[in-house]
């Protein structure tokens, strides 16, 4: 098993909350993660699985009762969005017996979708992400390009056979337009579901027209606005706010969209191998999501946003803390990057004090003479971590 960095923030949230839920999208290992954590508690541990009828009829027919009767255990929730109707049904059992590490709750629907979940609760629970693998959780030597080709789900990163790997996201995808996203209660078509993910994937990293997507997809306006939400409730796809700093200016508003896990986008796109991605015009693209996705996965207390004005200046990640930007970082897909006009200008109008141009490939880092620092993705994540 490969160990993920939110292990300890589970254990200490564990020892401190009644109930703490572990949410992440299907096959990104929170079972495994809590089968893992269940052995280090101080208080033996019941898993139940609502996928299984068997053992979701101990959680409907008699709730209370089968709570009760395990009320000094920790009790595994596993696929608890199967359930919305529990939450109301935890308040009590918790408010009488009050005391750390009762539930941990897994489900792959954030708590907007997880009904009542946030207002039964309140005050009870804690919520933690847990995401595809991400460099720091790997050798980032060894797998880096295979992470960013292939994916962070563990267990199609594990697989070195492409076939293989294809077969697993074909099967994910599939379960996941026909299945998951109806279950909690989309409603639509997974022919359209499956259209509207693979027209985001196309538009990885740009502005996102709501208006071109409806016209395109022949479908209203408000469907569309609910595919999308669904699709980031359900930790599929990232959405990307415009940095809004100097009134003055004429700035972007529309936000961008990037498919999360980059082995997914990959896959939605059709490709497969290396040669591959090197040769589709989505490289620069996909380079950029991944950057980003492995900068916001760090949970450095800065706020990810991008920056665009009408005049041409922009940059692809801006760390605020509070209002005020800190870290500015171009992803760019060369090994001889230059300090472009977009990005000085950007520069300029932020003023802030870290900025990086992020390139697949840089044995060392170094500064251009404006001040930026030319680094490796790893490099620039050790870096960010220690400031």
């Amino acid at each position: 098993m490969i160990k993920r960095k939110l292990t300890q923030k589970i254990l200490d949230s564990l020892a401190n909350f009644p109930a703490v839920a572990i949410l992440g999208p299907r096959q990104v290992g929170k079972t495994t993660l809590a089968k893992y954590i269940a052995p280090l508690l101080k208080k033996p541990t019941i898993h139940i699985d609502l996928e299984k009828p068997s053992q979701q009829r101990s959680l409907t027919d008699n709730p209370e009762v089968f709570l009760d009767q395990h009320k000094d255990k920790c009790i595994i929730i596993d696929e608890v969005q199967r359930l919305p109707a529990l939450f109301p049904l935890l308040r009590p059992m918790i408010d009488d017996h009050r005391v750390a590490g009762r539930f941990i709750l897994l489900g792959s629907a954030s708590p907007t979708l997880l009904k009542g979940s946030s207002e039964s609760l309140a005050g009870r629970i804690i919520y933690t992400e847990l995401n595809p693998l991400i460099l720091s959780e790997v050798d980032p030597v060894k797998d880096f390009y295979h992470l960013w080709l292939h994916g962070g789900f563990p267990e199609p990163f594990m697989k070195k056979n492409p076939s293989i790997i294809q077969d697993w996201y074909e099967s994910f995808l599939n379960t996941y337009f026909e299945r998951d996203l109806n279950m909690l209660g989309l409603g639509l078509s997974s022919t359209l579901l499956s259209r509207t993910f693979s027209m985001l994937a196309h538009m990885q990293g740009a502005l996102c027209n709501i208006s071109q997507l409806s016209k395109s997809l022949a479908i209203n306006r408000k469907t569309v606005e609910r595919i999308i939400e669904f699709f980031r409730s359900s930790y599929m796809l990232r959405r990307l706010p415009p940095f809004f700093m100097n009134v003055k200016k004429r700035l972007v508003k529309s936000p961008k969209y990037y498919i999360r896990d980059t082995g997914v986008l990959h896959h939605t796109l059709d490709i497969h191998t290396s040669k591959e991605l090197l040769e589709h015009p989505i490289i620069g693209s996909s380079w950029e999501g991944f950057v980003i996705e492995q900068v916001v996965n760090l949970d450095i207390g800065l706020t990810p946003y991008f920056y665009r004005t009408q005049a041409g200046a922009e940059c692809d990640l801006v760390l605020v803390r509070g209002h005020k930007p800190v870290v500015c970082i171009e992803a760019k897909m060369t090994n001889t990057p230059k300090m472009t006009k977009s990005l000085a200008s950007s520069l300029k109008d932020l003023q802030t004090s870290q900025n990086y141009i992020v390139i697949p490939s840089c044995d060392y880092p170094y500064v251009l003479k404006e001040g930026t620092t030319v680094c490796s993705l790893p490099w620039l994540l050790s870096n960010l971590q220690k400031n």
